[in-house]
Order: C-alpha cells, then structure tokens, then sequence
C-alpha cells in the first residue's frame, strides 16, 4: 500500500467512526500518534488546488476538501455556511447551526448541537450530547503527534464564546459557563474546596465531572501590581451540577 492509499483508507475509517485520533481506554484518554502521521501526511501529498464555487474561492490540498454529507448520514447541517473537512466524524443527530466549522480528525458524537460561529478544532473529540454554543472554540492540535487534543466528555455545555485550548479535557456532565478560557498555562479555582486545579504531570488541565465553572479572577499577590489591586484572570468552580443547573441549560427536543 503506497502512502496515498493509506492516508485515503484512514480519513475513511476517520469519517465512518471506526477509527479516532483519541479513545479512552480503561477510563484514560490515550492518543493514537500513527493516525496523526497519517493525516499530516495528507498535507504533504497533496496539491494545491482550485476548490472555489461560484463566487465564493477556496484553495487548499487536493487531499483534503470539503466533506461531502447526504441525508442518509442523518446529520442536520442548517444552510449558511457551515463546513466540515474531510476525515472528520459527525454522528447521526449532531446539529450544525450555520455558520460553523469542523476540522480534520475531529470526532463528534451523537445528539451534540455545534452552534454559530462554533469551531471545533482538528482532532478534537466531543461526547454524546453536549452543546457548544454560539462562538465557542474547542483548540485544535495535530502536532505534535503525541499530544492528547481538547476532550469534551458526555453531556457537557459550553457557553457562548468560551475557549477550551491545548488539550483540555472537560470530563462528563460539566458546564463551561459564559466566556470562560481554559488553557494548560489556566489554573481553575476550586470555591467549594479551597483547591487550585492546575495542569497533570501530561500538561493538561483536566475540570472534574459535574463542575460549573464561570469566569473570575484572583488578585496578584506580590509586587507593584498587588499594590495596585491586578487581578489576573481565573475559572472558578462555583458548585458542582444538580437538578437546578441541569434543569437551566435543557435543550428543547422541538429544537432536534
């Protein structure tokens, strides 16, 4: 099998579900390096190519266009530009509300709703039912090949114009509220412990199950700027999920 022919068979195997840039086993996130390889590999076989229609012009690597969707997919992609790359996995019921975007190697799981001006980024992997709301962006990373991409687990809201960057795992049931920022480099402020959540001995910040997190600061506690009362920006876990906060951000299934 010649290079072509293994990139063309894994975006397949991508697209279909079979196949994903990560998968939890035995309860952890583990990384599979070679289908990275394979979709880097894509861009260097690759020609750059005239993809433009109609009006509108577009210019990328003939490996990689714009994945092709037919109503058998069962995956409501509303008109207004939304688009999703090839080697991408959208499962039957995901929603996609225009304009949106979904890069190479990202998979998405049933039931989850991509709003406006969302992104989720290459590789990224998002659970069953989860809502990322308008503007919010899921980071992408393909390199390097050994780095775990954002995870969102199942059942998690994203709020509007949130980011989750540079292989952030949300674990299950949580909920991102408005405009929170999360990055390794972001310590989470633990109010109902006490506790700071920083990165893993893997760099990464992981928001534990359930928790509601909202944007916040903390003040600079040494320095000029201590003196002039800086605050740095800081997620804060306020309380942990519960009927009441379930009950808040509910998607109507008219809607679906």
């Amino acid at each position: 099998m010649n290079d072509i022919q293994k990139f063309n068979e894994t975006i397949a195997a991508l697209e279909s579900g079979r196949v994903r840039v990560a998968e939890r086993i035995k309860g952890e996130w583990v990384v599979n390096s070679w289908v990275k390889e394979v979709i880097l590999s894509g861009f260097r076989l690759g020609k750059l190519t005239d993809m433009s229609q109609g009006q509108f012009q577009f210019f990328d690597k003939d490996t990689i266009p714009v994945r092709k969707f037919s109503a058998e997919d069962g995956v409501r992609i509303v008109p207004g530009g939304s688009s999703v790359r090839t080697g991408a996995y959208l499962a039957p019921s995901v929603i996609m509300m225009p304009p949106a975007y979904v890069n190479i190697g990202a998979y998405v799981d049933e039931g989850t709703m991509i709003d406006s001006h969302a992104l989720v980024g290459s590789c990224a992997q998002v659970g069953k039912h989860v809502h990322l709301s308008a503007a919010s962006q899921l980071g992408g990373v393909l390199e390097p090949v050994g780095a775990l991409p954002v995870i969102i687990e199942d059942n998690v809201f994203i709020g509007g114009n949130c980011g989750i960057y540079e292989g952030t795992i949300v674990k299950e049931n949580a909920v991102i509220g408005t405009g929170v920022i999360i990055n390794a480099s972001t310590a989470i402020y633990d109010a109902t412990t006490g506790e700071y959540i920083r990165a893993n001995e893997n760099g990464q910040i992981v928001v534990p199950e359930g928790a509601v997190v909202v944007a916040g600061s903390r003040p600079i506690s040494k320095g000029p700027g201590a003196e002039q009362g800086i605050h740095l920006y800081c997620p804060v876990i306020v309380k942990y999920r519960d009927a009441k906060t379930s009950g808040s951000i509910t998607l109507e299934d008219m809607l679906r």
